[in-house]
């Protein structure tokens, strides 16, 4: 595997994140060590550590992403699709960790 020791700037870092998800199931991943975050759908895993590390000031081990598909709605009718998102679990190192309830800025 080839690391990415790439630096991005601050505005990039802070556009990759888009928000930190809050469900039952990515709050049970917290003893382990693990958070969600939503992210831009064109950003990397590379791309997704060094913006955690920059933004949180953390180590971070593993990232693991997923591509949510947009869910069929039906609307007065007629039919559509919601937005593709996609899904980073960050896995810190022993030590770290992250307050969620901060907002990013």
């Amino acid at each position: 595997m080839k690391k990415n020791n790439k630096q991005i700037s601050d505005e990039r870092a802070l556009s990759i994140i888009l928000k930190p998800l809050t469900t039952e199931k990515s709050t049970n991943l917290n003893q382990y060590n693990q958070y969600s975050f939503l992210v831009s759908k064109d950003s990397n895993v590379g791309e997704i550590k060094n913006s955690i590390e920059k933004i949180f000031k953390v180590k971070v081990l593993k990232v693991n992403t997923l591509i949510l598909r947009g869910k069929l709605k039906s609307f007065k009718g007629s039919l559509g699709y919601r937005k593709d998102q996609k899904k980073a679990i960050i896995t810190l190192a022993d030590g770290n960790t992250i307050d969620s309830s901060l907002e990013i800025k």
